[in-house]
């Protein structure tokens, strides 16, 4: 709708085009920034901008909303908390909303419907992951765009349902969409309050009808509170697990992860209402396709001689006892190594990712002797988060770190463990291995944070064989300022190259010995990071007034010499830019699409000749979102919605692009006949480098954050062997003729 009278016509130097919509906190405005890129705003009312206590509530929801950015969300590209007027805008979500596309063309059903619940669900993983409970999950806030659901509107909502009810006794919300908590005592709900909302959007979804449909909100409330749900002509499949999320205890329902595996365990088509026919659509799984192909007892309302809300009819009472151990049994299947289910064994053309009649040519790379498929979780000795770990192969050895691991060995054939070096504090996202040579390996030590006089980061350098340390040396940490990776340190050979703890020079010192070779202090006024292009060792560096700004606009490039230390001339790169691979001995640079300091894509590439010190630039046919990786002399961009998209980096011509099922993937990692992407989840997709076919995709392998940018590849190829690291320090590891078979 146009803007109304009395409208701003911009908001933080955004210029407003149209309104929205309005609610009882904000309206929202379309607007666009500089570049032409669309964005919704969302303006809170003046009423709300003098309480203090509501802008601190605001400014840590933006804090929180800014972390999430998965592939079904709406992610925020700018906000003011402290304007007179506070306001957030977020990536306009282009497409209908739930609401009005039941309202026009009726339900959903099958794999359109699975679909939907799967990225909903995985919509509120990313929200509860960083501490945000969306409280007012409904049809109007789901937009059905052509990359799949997202959910908007979640920035605010937990500030403005507290303020408001602080404020006037009010709840905001929408009944037939709340969860009993959220009615009775709506300050303390949590995320299982908005798993109880996604059961009654689904119900919604494939019905026209919420499962609390009522003449009044008043009493769609009293039935949300007090009586069972209608699910009669909800898919029986899908069914029994709704009823789970409408549990009225929110113990017993699953969290947004363990409802993942539930969804994603459904047949395809999702069967019919009448409970018959699971003989089609068979999931990996079979004792959960059993477990919820029992029928439920249609538009029955159960009495309990409890008292009221505790009844339940037979399925609902069957599934709360036994959804967490078939939870349980699927992670116990998935760490067998072959076993029947999840490790199951497959051909490329048979895999159920990959499409009929594909084959790859036989690579020449053989398995490790003894090789079998195993899985294991490598205990961490951090404070924080275990982080994701990154591998090397070396023969039949494994080295594996990052977040609580400096390093571990671990045998490639069956997984089991050799040696392991803890890191006691909180690790820096994206920093991992630094690398391994013939006889050492080289990782990041975080200090504990009871440990100040410690070094807050080293570099350790681990003996290979036993395990035993050997050196250490306290590095900086601005590489990622500088480069837009995490690199601080970098193997060259035998030698090692860091920064030293001030961000002032490079020191090289032998890996093993740890005994210094040279040091080179940066150029006056700048910091810089290494960067290896081959065997050719790169200094890229940016002033001090763009690091401290983090606004790395005209970085500098210069040879250094392996042996001296020494700079060569400074090489000048158009940026912002970051280094992705190697292309006939250049390094070559994506450039970067800022808007501020935050990154929405790519649109150029530049290619650095280092002998001629030339660079020469290609600008590409739109902005690719995503995460950057090359291989054999091709740049790729994986988005968030598993579109993998090949470029050439001489001309930025697109070569092909792919949609896969893997959000968030990073890669490439090649063997002989496929590229491998995988995602924080573990979930890995095979391509063919040549168009980019689907070989085969596997199922996830873990419980982790999809919206992770700019990650390095989690893929590792030993002969004809892939292993797979995934979040939670898992790695697993399966034959690339025999993938595990997805559901």
């Amino acid at each position: 709708m146009s803007l109304r009278g009395g409208d701003p016509a911009e908001i933080g130097g955004y210029p407003l085009e149209a309104r929205l919509g309005s609610g009882g906190m904000g309206t929202v405005f379309l607007a666009r920034t500089s570049s032409g890129r669309p964005v919704a705003i969302k303006l809170i009312h003046q009423q709300f901008a003098g309480d203090e206590e509501f802008r601190i509530r605001f400014r840590q929801e933006v804090a929180a909303a800014r972390r999430v950015s998965g592939a079904f969300t709406a992610a925020v590209v700018d906000a003011a908390p402290e304007a007179e007027q506070p306001w957030m805008a977020t990536t306009y979500i282009e497409g209908h909303t739930l609401a009005q596309r039941i309202a026009t063309k009726g339900p959903l059903d099958g794999a359109e419907l699975r679909r939907l619940a799967i990225g909903l669900a995985e919509a509120l993983r990313d929200i509860h992951r960083v501490g945000v409970v969306h409280r007012d999950l409904k049809p109007s806030n789901v937009v059905l765009s052509p990359e799949g659901p997202r959910v908007i509107d979640f920035g605010i909502s937990r500030a403005a349902d507290q303020q408001t009810l602080t404020m006037t006794g009010r709840v905001i919300g929408t009944p037939p969409f709340m969860s009993p908590e959220q009615l009775q005592a709506p300050r303390g709900v949590g995320p299982r309050s908005d798993v109880f909302s996604l059961g009654t959007l689904l119900v919604y979804s494939a019905t026209g009808h919420g499962p609390f449909d009522a003449d009044s909100p008043y009493l769609s409330a009293y039935q949300v509170v007090h009586e069972e749900p209608s699910l009669g002509a909800v898919p029986v499949a899908l069914r029994a697990v709704v009823e789970s999320c409408l549990d009225k205890d929110p113990e017993g329902r699953p969290s947004a992860d363990e409802l993942l595996v539930l969804l994603r365990d459904l047949p395809a088509d999702l069967g019919g209402t009448d409970g018959g026919g699971d003989g089609a659509g068979r999931t990996r799984d079979t004792v959960t396709l059993q477990h919820l192909a029992k029928p439920a007892a249609p538009h029955t309302r159960a009495t309990d001689p409890a008292g009221p809300g505790t009844g339940s009819t037979p399925v609902g009472r069957r599934l709360r006892r036994r959804w967490r151990p078939v939870l349980a049994a699927a992670v116990a299947v998935a760490a067998i190594g072959g076993g029947v289910a999840a490790l199951k064994a497959g051909g490329f053309g048979e895999n159920g990712g990959g499409e009929k009649g594909n084959s790859v040519a036989a690579p020449v790379a053989a398995l490790p002797d003894g090789f079998e498929p195993w899985r294991r979780t490598v205990e961490s000795g951090g404070e924080g988060i275990p982080d994701e770990l990154r591998c090397v192969a070396r023969d039949d050895a494994l080295f594996c770190g990052g977040g609580g691991v400096v390093a571990t060995r671990i045998r490639a054939t069956d997984g089991s463990q050799v040696w392991r070096a803890e890191s006691p504090g909180v690790p820096v996202q994206g920093m991992h291995l630094v690398g391994v040579t013939d006889d050492t390996v080289l990782g990041y030590r975080f200090a504990a944070q009871d440990a100040p006089q410690d070094p807050s980061s080293e570099v350790v350098a681990i003996d290979a064989d036993n395990g035993r340390e050997l050196w250490s040396v306290p590095t900086g940490a601005q590489s990622t300022a500088v480069t837009g990776r995490s690199q601080d340190a970098t193997v060259a050979g035998s030698a090692v190259v860091t920064v030293d703890a001030s961000n002032s020079r490079f020191e090289a010192r032998d890996a093993h010995s740890g005994e210094v070779t040279w040091t080179t202090s940066f150029p006056a006024g700048t910091q810089c990071a290494p960067v290896m292009t081959g065997p050719q060792l790169l200094a890229m560096c940016a002033t001090d007034a763009e690091v401290d700004a983090s606004e790395v606009s005209h970085p500098t490039l210069y040879v250094v010499d392996r042996a001296s230390g020494t700079l060569g001339g400074p090489i000048a790169v158009d940026g912002p830019a970051v280094p992705v691979g190697v292309d006939d001995g250049g390094l070559v640079l994506l450039q970067a699409h800022m808007e501020g300091t935050a990154l929405t894509g790519y649109d150029g590439v530049a290619r650095v000749d280092p002998a001629s010190r030339k660079v020469t630039y290609a600008r590409l046919a739109k902005t690719y979102e995503g995460t950057p990786g090359m291989s054999d002399g091709t740049v790729y961009v994986s988005g968030q919605t598993g579109l993998v998209t090949a470029l050439d980096p001489a001309t930025g011509r697109k070569k092909w692009a792919r949609q896969t099922g893997v959000e968030g993937a990073s890669g490439p990692v090649a063997d002989a006949g496929a590229l491998y992407f995988s995602s924080a989840t573990g979930r890995v997709v095979a391509l063919s480098p040549h168009d980019g076919r689907q070989l085969w995709t596997t199922d996830p392998q873990a419980d982790g954050f999809t919206g992770e940018q700019g990650a390095s590849p989690r893929v590792t190829v030993a002969g004809r062997a892939v292993i797979v690291a995934a979040a939670e320090n898992t790695l697993f590891a399966f034959d690339t003729q025999k993938p595990p078979k997805s559901g």
